[in-house]
């Protein structure tokens, strides 16, 4: 058993009305060294799987087919054995 944990982002090209409203927040509470603010969704993931590589695979898969836009967001996966 694996557990695939994944991080989705918007390309850098899309525009992030969400993570240029956080920003402006940001700067309106004092957080002036903050000059970008970009937000994406975390994914975890239980995978039976007969390999890391098979688990890999599986979560890419997943996030192509639903979990991720891929005209328009990124994906990372990591996959670690559950014990």
């Amino acid at each position: 058993m694996y557990k695939a944990s994944i991080t989705v982002t918007l390309r850098p090209a899309i525009l992030d009305p969400q993570g240029k409203a956080a920003q402006h927040a940001l700067q309106n509470l004092g957080f002036d060294e903050i000059s970008s603010v970009r937000i994406g969704k975390f994914i975890e993931l239980e995978v039976s799987a007969e390999s890391q590589e098979d688990a890999v695979n599986i979560a890419n898969a997943a996030c192509e087919k639903l979990l991720a836009n891929p005209i328009m967001e990124n994906h990372d996966v990591s996959v670690d054995t559950i014990e």
